[in-house]
């Protein structure tokens, strides 16, 4: 079995789908029986092994994503490889192309929607352009053979809009990667932050759906026990002076040792479709403080943190006081136990496969407990 994913949302800066790309190719290829192929955008066409690229427009100030314009060498591409199956990870031209070479091809197409255009795009620009992009989305993805969506919250909208054969595909974690072993004494030293702190961390792009700046409103809110590290590309320097940033594209290795060593994940995003560093934080041995909104609302159980409500910096900074008054760390060590029972990568991976299988053939899936 031949499996081809294409997608534009592979760049450096890029999180849960890249991470999500690398996890099934990784797990996929103890199996023998297995192929897995991915077409994504580069400077130059080129091909190493089964990672392919193809040109792309560099978007300015797009964090080293590249947009595809025409659609055409993508399905051509894609028609060459010969995959059993093909998922696309995006909503734009490579979607477009998938399903044009999966009908030449009479093989079965899946959509994966990872990230929720309209609201996202709505925000920015207004009612009128998140109606005319439901509408896009809902032609688009209903003409998947299958389409997955990271939460339940986005699956039911999705279906709401009228989208059929939604299926709910979470995404997983690294669990020895992330690992509260990876915990590092002389971290906060390092990073010039006094250990008798309560050290909250935010990991990711400082983009308009993170709310940056209702992490930033929380720490004034604070008093000087807690100091807060903000991590990632274009993060502020106007910051509160119990604000610590670094404002760069973090190795995963680096953000796994920023994880475990720090007390809570703070995040404020209210558009996550599933939130994977909530998850690799739960997985690191901290509890989370997150907006009750989105993938965050389902995937921070109750006991691996407090979620509050969205946009309030006064009902963050509670949530926090209320965290740390309790046993900090016996909600870390719960967080980490449920991440390992639902997020486990190789058992979100099986289920995926199955589901695969059934699409091609309606048959039974490879076993991956096998191949361990």
């Amino acid at each position: 079995m031949h499996i081809a994913d294409v997608t534009m949302f592979h760049a450096p800066a890029s999180g849960g789908v890249r991470t999500y790309l690398q996890a099934k190719h990784r797990v996929f290829s103890r199996i023998p029986q297995l192929r897995t192929s991915l077409l994504v955008p580069g400077a130059e066409r080129d091909s190493l092994g089964d990672h392919h690229t193809l040109p792309a427009l560099h978007l300015p100030l797009g964090q080293g994503y590249r947009f595809p314009l025409r659609g055409s060498p993508w399905r051509d591409t894609l028609i060459d490889l010969k995959p059993d199956l093909i998922e696309a990870g995006d909503p734009y031209v490579t979607a477009w192309a998938a399903l044009a070479a999966g009908q030449r091809l009479g093989v079965p197409v899946v959509g994966f929607y990872h990230s929720d255009l309209p609201r996202l795009m709505g925000d920015r620009f207004g009612r009128y352009v998140e109606k005319r992009l439901t509408r896009y989305v809902t032609e688009l993805y209903s003409q998947f053979d299958s389409v997955l969506a990271p939460c339940n919250a986005m699956a039911n909208r999705l279906r709401d809009w009228g989208v059929d054969n939604v299926r709910v595909q979470p995404l997983g974690v690294d669990l020895a990667q992330f690992n509260p072993q990876q915990r590092d004494p002389t971290f906060r030293q390092t990073m010039g932050i006094p250990s008798d702190k309560k050290l909250l961390i935010f990991v990711g792009r400082n983009s308009r759906e993170k709310n940056i700046d209702v992490l930033l409103s929380t720490m004034r809110q604070l008093s000087s026990d807690y100091h807060l590290l903000l991590m990632g590309p274009g993060m502020p320097h106007h910051v509160p002076s119990n604000v610590t940033i670094v404002d760069r594209c973090c190795g995963v290795h680096e953000v796994a040792k920023a994880l475990a060593s720090s007390d809570a994940l703070l995040h404020a995003g209210t558009r996550e479709t599933f939130g994977l560093i909530a998850q690799e934080a739960m997985a690191s041995g901290i509890p989370v403080i997150a907006a009750r909104a989105g993938a965050l609302a389902e995937n921070v159980p109750l006991g691996a943190g407090i979620l509050c409500k969205p946009l309030d910096p006064f009902a963050m900074a509670e949530a926090c006081v209320a965290l740390f008054s309790n046993d900090v760390a016996a909600s870390g060590h719960y967080a980490r136990r449920h991440v390992e029972r639902y997020f486990n990568w190789d058992g979100v991976m099986h289920s995926l496969l199955e589901h695969y299988q059934q699409l091609c053939h309606g048959s039974q899936p490879y076993a991956l407990h096998q191949q361990h």
